[in-house]
């Protein structure tokens, strides 16, 4: 190794030191040898060298918005504000480039009513050339090499990190969210993404080749990954930084182009997310419009999903939109991915250590206010264990403080649930509290509002516990997306498993207990997507998983290699491994046109036999058929 090290530093010196050498030994193979070999190595290198260069990470900027600082503060608040403020206060519509006719989009915080801007909605024109854009862009991307592509997602990942704080206010601001959650939810998931397609993504889109049959022997059967051209995804509000990139990502790393909705509740941060990838694209010498953020209300995305240009289609969001996307993506016969709705349960098995595992089912059940796709909403608890975990819960739910990530009173003091994203489900949401306490259920504390006592302009919910539920109970069955913890008693652990499959969805599980095969026989029994045993939602950390659900939880997966490939077409291609030895060729009894059909068929049939019948014997026999009936031609 001293001597390679010395060749590459030094090569003419060490070569003319191994001619005088091997002179003097008489071996002027060896010499030959020993400097093919030097320079073999020395190529390798600085191709290796090459290849990292081209994939290295490339630094780009972007300033900051200043309403992510939590200094920021704007005399403009909104009462009960909604997106669509503007209908019934003009003043929230720009007053330069003020087009009449036209909606706009009210961005706010919601954990204080805070202004932060206002956003022409995009119509269905706008989105058709948006869509037009992306596809131009996409002619040139789907060339580019994995390098090329690794180069962009590694420029990302190391924007992300370096940002990693400026990213989390961000989101905090958009959506009412603590600065944990977004850097658990937002930062750390996005960071896992990008590191899976460094490591994997290459490997799993690289060309595949599969097995032959016997009677294929002679060929080569190898799928191809290649790139779909413009595809789609619509978001869901609750993760503006992380729902965005993913499948933008995927996307990208595919060759794609793509072209996202987001959420009219996070308009303001989307567009500042957007605005990075398409920032970290013109840095790395591609073009930006790859990329192409939509926003608009909802009766205006059909210019989206049923336009014949969108070859696939990402959807996260709830169960009743799913169903009309999916009904839309019909008339194009567009492949559709839907992540919607879940109910996940977790079940405590008897003598599971409750100390051990109640900070996991707190941060289940109150990360993100709730408001997580794959939160703990069903705790179900053995009689013998009941008290204890309902007891435990509701004394730590009790002590968590509620405010406002980057509210100025509450940044010193420290924030563990934030808002919510509006007002607008604070009544169906009390209603059905209060539905389940006239059923019998208990409700300990909680179930109302927040009245928070300086930011009365908050969508503040109160962390809720709610104990003896039953399954038949409507709060039971819906899905909350809020910050309640639902505490369900069982007798038998087969009661258990009927309770957590008695639900329309059937996204993700968790099972705690503390014999780990015993965990396992009950995972394999419920009916859904994805079971995490002994913690919550580490599936999804897991990149190289496939993510999603069963029922109405949706269909198709994202993430892992199913999700990757599925932004593909999966060409199969078959070629001849010895074509100037053996190719496909047509026995002249089955040539066209048949001159016996008798003697054709004892070549077909003989085939079978021979290739397929179950024993040697049975074999034999159809090989002997074959034989017989090519010899009568």
């Amino acid at each position: 190794m001293g001597t390679l090290i010395s060749f590459l530093v030094h090569p003419f010196s060490t070569v003319r030191q191994f001619r005088d050498q091997y002179d003097q030994e008489g071996s002027i193979g060896d010499l030959i040898y020993h400097v093919t070999l030097f320079f073999a190595f020395g190529i390798y290198f600085v191709m290796r060298r090459h290849l990292n260069a081209r994939s290295r990470a490339k630094h780009f900027r972007i300033e900051p918005p200043q309403e992510a600082d939590p200094s920021w503060s704007n005399a403009q608040t909104i009462q009960n504000a909604t997106p669509e403020s503007h209908r019934y206060d003009p003043n929230l519509v720009p007053l330069t480039g003020e087009l009449v006719g036209r909606d706009y989009i009210t961005c706010f915080d919601p954990a204080t009513g805070l202004h932060l801007g206002t956003v022409l909605a995009d119509n269905v024109d706008d989105i058709e050339t948006k869509i037009n854009y992306a596809e131009a862009a996409q002619v040139a991307w789907r060339k580019s090499s994995f390098a090329d592509r690794k180069r962009v997602v590694r420029s990302l990942k190391k924007w992300l990190v370096e940002n990693q704080e400026v990213c989390a206010r961000v989101a905090c601001r958009d959506t009412g969210k603590t600065l944990i959650d977004a850097a658990l939810g937002e930062v750390l998931t996005t960071c896992s993404k990008m590191d899976w397609l460094l490591r994997h993504g290459e490997k799993y889109l690289r060309p595949e080749t599969r097995s032959s049959p016997l009677i294929l022997g002679y060929k080569k059967s190898v799928v191809h990954f290649e790139p779909l051209g413009v595809v789609a995804a619509i978001v869901s509000w609750n993760y503006p930084l992380h729902n965005a990139w993913s499948p933008i990502l995927a996307a990208l790393f595919a060759g794609n182009a793509i072209v996202i909705k987001c959420s009219e509740y996070v308009a303001w941060s989307s567009r500042w997310f957007i605005d990075a990838i398409k920032e970290c694209l013109r840095a790395c010498n591609f073009d930006p419009e790859l990329v192409q953020l939509v926003c608009c209300f909802p009766d205006q995305a059909e210019g989206l999903t049923r336009s014949p240009k969108i070859k696939h289609i990402t959807f996260i969001g709830s169960e009743r939109v799913g169903r009309q996307i999916a009904a839309a993506a019909t008339q194009h016969l567009t492949p559709v991915t839907l992540e919607l709705g879940g109910k996940d349960p977790a079940i405590v098995l008897p003598g599971t250590d409750i100390e051990r595992w109640s900070s996991l089912w707190m941060r289940g059940i109150f990360q993100n206010a709730g408001q997580n796709c794959i939160g703990i909403e069903r705790l179900l608890v053995h009689r013998d264990q009941y008290d204890q975990v309902f007891g435990l819960i509701s004394d730590r739910a009790r002590s968590l403080r509620v405010g406002g990530a980057l509210s100025a009173d509450d940044v010193g003091a420290g924030v563990d649930v934030g808002s919510m994203i509006s007002r607008e489900r604070f009544q169906i949401l009390q209603d059905i509290v209060e539905a389940a306490e006239r059923q019998g259920a208990h409700v300990e504390f909680g179930g109302r509002p927040r009245v928070h006592p300086y930011l009365l302009n908050g969508a503040f919910f109160e962390p809720t516990v709610i104990g003896e539920v039953q399954r038949e109970m409507d709060i039971a069955k819906q899905e909350l997306f809020a910050p309640i913890a639902l505490v369900m008693p069982y007798d038998t652990i087969d009661e258990a498993i009927e309770i957590a499959n008695d639900s329309r969805y059937a996204l993700g599980a968790s099972v705690f207990g503390p014999d780990k095969y015993e965990c396992l026989d009950v995972a394999k029994k419920l009916e859904c997507g994805m079971v995490s045993i002994n913690d919550f939602g580490v599936f999804y950390l897991n990149q190289d998983l496939p993510f999603g659900g069963t029922k109405s939880s949706g269909y198709g997966r994202f993430g892992g290699p199913e999700g990757l490939r599925s932004l593909t077409n999966r060409k199969a291609v078959v070629v001849d491994r010895w074509p100037w030895l053996l190719q496909t060729s047509i026995p002249r009894p089955l040539d066209y046109p048949i001159r016996s059909h008798a003697q054709a068929w004892d070549v077909a049939s003989g085939i079978v036999g021979a290739l397929y019948a179950d024993g040697w014997r049975e074999s034999f026999e159809g090989l002997q058929r074959l034989i017989n009936a090519l010899r009568r031609q």
